[in-house]
């Protein structure tokens, strides 16, 4: 027996964050971990400044070399709950339609469900959580110290003791553990999704290949892996963020980051398109099924129509064509051919694609500043508009 109750509220979102979170009532209905973001995020933020003002660091607050802390801190941390916020309401929309459009049929539903408690189980479960957490705590003990106070990529040591300041005690130890375990945290969720989809995937789903979307019923994914922009953007702003750190101090030439930055963009495509590739089969069968049977259907429908209307002079003054449902009738089944013959083989759109690569493209145009000062470029804006 299916209860299709159990299919509303999908989520991947949970974990003894979210709960923390909900008491504190920093969560809003049920998904919107927002508040949580920015408080986690703020908190640290205003502990930070307010060391490295004890430190007598203040002059570095707003220095270039420390970009990357208040990004992480600010930017970066924030835009991971908005993903999760975003994101869930789609993902529930997503199965509350494969479920009562008939995509999954009723004899496959049972094992839906199934997927769906594993994913719920999972999801609340404090296990993943403590695992992120233990693989986030040692790297600030593996990796090279930081202090704000000279700069977020490099160890500085306090010019007075020798030793570490209480700003980059707290940023090494604290700040960048809780970044890297909410990192982890949200690779974990991503991986439930893609686990979701994969076992969706194995499913005798009813695609049709007539469906507007041209994607068999399946184009609501597009608009669940959009909503993945948030963190694509505060990926790319934290790496934007540390480039700009090396630059400032001459580490690198402006040239070295464009190879890394195309690393970052196949980083991007394989965590949120490469999933979608999992239907990539049923929908190639999807459309060749529907090629064939839609076209059987339009050589019967068009031979029958030259019978009745060309192959025949019982109509030479035209007055019975007019008005007729056939011509209507055959414009129609023509666009149903072309739906079926432009059924894309993965769910992704170009509006998909132009979604995920703003914001991953965005946060690097301050950079340009680097090599045009911003005096320079608006000289230049103004000659080109004034010039005669």
């Amino acid at each position: 027996m299916v209860d299709r109750k159990a299919f509303e509220g999908f989520s991947v979102v949970g974990g003894p964050l979210y709960c923390a979170g909900c008491r504190l009532g920093l969560v809003r209905g049920g998904t919107n971990t927002i508040a949580l973001g920015l408080a986690l995020g703020g908190f640290l933020w205003v502990v930070q400044v307010t060391l490295m003002l004890i430190d007598g660091n203040s002059e570095r607050i707003l220095s270039l070399s420390v970009i990357g802390a208040h990004v992480r801190l600010l930017v970066v941390i924030p835009l991971v709950f908005v993903c999760e916020a975003w994101l869930a309401p789609r993902m529930a929309a997503f199965v509350h339609g494969i479920v009562n459009s008939g995509l999954v049929p009723n004899a496959e539903l049972p094992a839906l469900q199934s997927e769906v408690a594993a994913i719920s189980r999972w999801r609340k479960a404090w296990l993943p959580e403590l695992c992120c957490l233990m693989l986030a705590a040692p790297l600030s003990f593996i990796l090279p110290p930081m202090d704000l106070a000279g700069g977020t990529a490099i160890y500085h040591p306090n010019p007075n003791t020798g030793g570490m300041t209480l700003s980059g005690g707290w940023y090494w130890i604290v700040c960048l553990m809780l970044f890297r375990f909410l990192l982890f945290r949200w690779f974990w969720q991503l991986a439930l999704w893609c686990h979701f989809l994969f076992r969706m995937s194995r499913l005798r789903l009813h695609l049709v290949p007539t469906n507007p979307d041209c994607a068999g019923g399946l184009g609501s994914l597009e608009l669940v892996h959009s909503q993945f922009a948030p963190f694509i953007f505060a990926i790319s702003a934290v790496e934007s963020a540390s480039f700009a750190e090396g630059l400032s101090i001459g580490a690198f030439p402006f040239k070295a980051i464009y190879p890394q930055v195309v690393l970052l963009l196949i980083m991007y495509a394989v965590l949120f398109l490469t999933p979608l590739l999992l239907f990539a089969f049923k929908l190639k069968e999807c459309r060749s099924k529907g090629l064939a049977d839609y076209g059987r259907v339009a050589a019967r429908y068009v031979n029958e129509f030259e019978k009745k209307w060309v192959g025949t002079t019982d109509t030479a003054d035209g007055s019975e064509l007019l008005g007729t449902a056939d011509i209507q009738s055959l414009a129609d089944l023509a666009n149903s051919v072309s739906i079926v013959r432009n059924v894309r083989i993965v769910p992704v759109s170009q509006r998909m694609l132009v979604a995920l690569g703003v914001p991953a493209l965005l946060p690097f145009l301050p950079l340009i500043l680097f090599i045009y000062p911003i005096e320079s470029l608006a000289e230049q804006i103004v000659k080109a508009l004034f010039a005669q």
